[in-house]
């Protein structure tokens, strides 16, 4: 098959939907299949190919866009600059995928619900569309309207990225996601039809992992100290402030442990000042991208995650594999992958107080960090199959090319009649 697995997101990117990317292109190729990966640059300048020397610059289309989407003939666009930079830029998206041309797939494997809509909206009759989603962009947008995009009619935002959720989901053939609780919301909230969509875990590449694991790291584990790690997005949204917080006062009864911060993000220079202003200079160390996290989280005792909204992380797939204890917030798809007490410790979201408490116990009982590690790893074992993940995918994309196939020739069976 001809594959593309496209996404409206910045690619590559420090986030899972990257990394689902690149493991899914590898594990298609190895099977004989081609495969493409198309999304915007780092800098949402410009929409690309990325494995292709094709790339369609923002600036080649915006002008054209807003000569014909004017305030007058579009005022609903204009009216909320969320909506108007996320509509305009979606539809520099579709028509770079229409300028690349997509009649040459099988089947394109869309990574979110504003991929999905728009690619439906150019693509052949002839191509399948396959959609994973890795959240829910209008829960996030929801959560941010409160917070980062804060505006008098914030409520023109809520309705058109609900509206986005609704269409973008509904679109392809199937629909794939992780966990119960999106599919919950996906047919509960968003009235998506319950057959249109698949529920499988994602896969893990364990023999990557541990060859990263045993390929080592520049970063010493300190002597007498012991390792507590976040590894992911700093965001908002991922509630590291609160990890920071609940390390201030953790500082307060002990000092036999630091806390290494892998990622990158917006909030980067706001979370060093919050620590610093803790007073955790030694203790909280802001390490950037790595290309070494499973070597990192070898030579880790603790795992958290502390997300305020979040589906199935690879993080913490990446840490049950390397036997990590994890303390993660009641959230998401979290608790559908970590069971409390057994492989890890859940937290209500939020709650400083009791990630606090958590940490000190933990830190104190190396009997219990070593059985929820121990457990985690079997768990993680016997879970996170990529073989199963990708024979899962591939009887999608057969599936999903079936039955547009099927359509079309009751479409032009209609049309005879």
């Amino acid at each position: 098959m001809k594959i593309l697995l496209a996404t409206y997101w910045p690619i590559p990117h420090v986030g899972g939907v990257w990394r689902y990317m690149e493991q899914l292109q590898k594990k298609l190729e190895s099977l004989g299949h081609e495969v493409d990966l198309m999304g915007y640059g780092e800098d949402n300048s410009h929409v690309y190919l990325v494995n292709k020397d094709e790339k369609l610059q923002d600036d080649q289309l915006l002008p054209l866009l807003r000569a014909k989407l004017t305030p007058q003939t579009h005022p609903e666009i204009y009216a909320n600059k969320l909506v108007e930079y996320t509509e305009f830029h979606r539809y520099v998206y579709e028509l770079s995928a229409a300028y690349f041309g997509l009649d040459k797939y099988d089947v394109i494997h869309t990574q979110d619900v504003i991929s999905t809509a728009s690619i439906d909206r150019v693509r052949p009759k002839k191509t399948a569309l396959v959609a994973t989603l890795h959240g829910s962009v209008a829960h996030e947008i929801r959560h941010q309207l409160t917070t980062i995009h804060k505006s008098s009619n914030s409520y023109l935002a809520r309705a058109y990225f609900d509206e986005l959720e609704k269409v973008g989901a509904s679109a392809a053939e199937t629909t794939i996601v992780a966990n119960q609780w999106l599919k919950n919301i996906l047919t509960n909230e968003f009235n998506v039809p319950s057959n249109l969509i698949k529920v499988f875990h994602y896969g893990f590449d364990t023999q990557s992992f541990l060859k990263r694991i045993n390929e080592g790291s520049p970063i010493k584990r300190p002597k007498d100290k012991k390792v507590i790690l976040y590894s992911g997005r700093l965001v908002e949204l991922k509630g590291v402030h609160h990890l920071i917080n609940a390390l201030g006062n953790l500082k307060k009864d002990r000092s036999d442990w630091v806390c290494w911060i892998v990622g990158s993000g917006d909030h980067q220079a706001e979370l060093e000042g919050q620590s610093k202003a803790l007073g955790l200079d030694e203790d909280v160390f802001f390490f950037g991208k790595r290309d070494d996290v499973p070597s990192l989280m070898a030579k880790s005792d603790i795992f958290v995650l502390t997300s305020l909204l979040e589906n199935q992380p690879l993080a913490v797939i990446e840490a049950q594999m390397a036997g990590l204890p994890a303390i993660v917030s009641d959230v998401g798809g979290l608790p559908e992958i970590v069971k409390n007490e057994v492989t890890g410790i859940i937290i209500p979201s939020g709650d400083e107080e009791a990630l606090y408490k958590n940490l000190n116990q933990l830190l104190d009982d190396e009997q219990r960090r070593k059985k929820l590690g121990a457990n985690a790893k079997q768990w993680a074992q016997q879970h996170w199959s990529l073989d199963k993940e990708v024979k899962n995918v591939v009887d999608v994309y057969k599936n999903a090319i079936n039955q547009r196939g099927k359509s079309n020739r009751d479409d032009t069976t209609d049309s005879i009649h």
